[in-house]
């Protein structure tokens, strides 16, 4: 006869495999992402990722540097000299991620991508291919979020439908919830089979 212990094991053993299963899944990932960081005393913008054109309108190419505007939603990441970019408008998102004023990096490298929330314009390098890697970093030396004017949070901006739909998403500080480490995981699994087995055992047990 099965008790309802014995089931009851059984049901957290499968439980908690499906939340590791959930856990090790890849996240959700943004076309271009940034992430600003503080980094001792700096604060540092990296981006990666790419960008699909399709959907947006090509505006003007100007040159452009790194630097960002919280109150107007405009951040530019990538080198700290004037390099040539590419205006596309047609997105939708924040028009602000903080109150500060425009501050220039005080280095970068990498391809200049940029959005401008309240502007609506969104930038790529000049002569960029829609759906090629993209990925840059710029550091503002001696500073934190607060004296950038920058607030924490995710700021997501977005155009396109369909398979073509894409985003731009800004982290400013640590995202709210990390992946477990690979260790963590392989526990996590250990646990779950060795819970999961023993409700087995002990049902073939009462079985007999």
């Amino acid at each position: 006869m099965h008790t309802r212990r014995q089931f009851g094991m059984v049901g957290l053993g499968l439980a908690a495999l499906a939340v590791l299963l959930g856990l090790s899944s890849p996240p959700a990932q943004a076309g271009f992402l940034v992430t600003l960081t503080q980094q001792g005393n700096n604060v540092v913008a990296n981006g990666s990722g790419s960008i699909d054109l399709t959907g947006l309108t090509i505006s003007k190419s100007i040159p452009g540097r790194a630097a960002m505007t919280p109150s107007v939603g405009s951040i530019e990441s990538g080198p700290a000299l004037l390099t040539g970019s590419t205006f596309y408008s047609g997105f939708t998102g924040p028009k602000s991620f903080g109150p500060g004023g425009g501050i220039l990096a005080d280095s970068g490298s990498g391809d200049l991508v940029s959005i401008l929330g309240a502007s609506g314009f969104l930038t790529v390098p000049v002569g960029y291919v829609s759906g090629n890697s993209l990925s840059d970093t710029s550091t503002y030396l001696n500073t934190t979020f607060s004296g950038l004017g920058a607030t924490p949070g995710t700021y997501v901006w977005t155009w396109g439908t369909g398979a073509h739909a894409d985003s731009f998403t800004l982290q400013v500080g640590p995202a709210a919830t990390a992946a477990p480490e690979p260790a963590t995981l392989t526990q996590l699994a250990t646990g779950a089979l060795g819970l999961l087995g023993y409700g087995i055992r002990r049902r073939r047990r009462a079985a007999a």
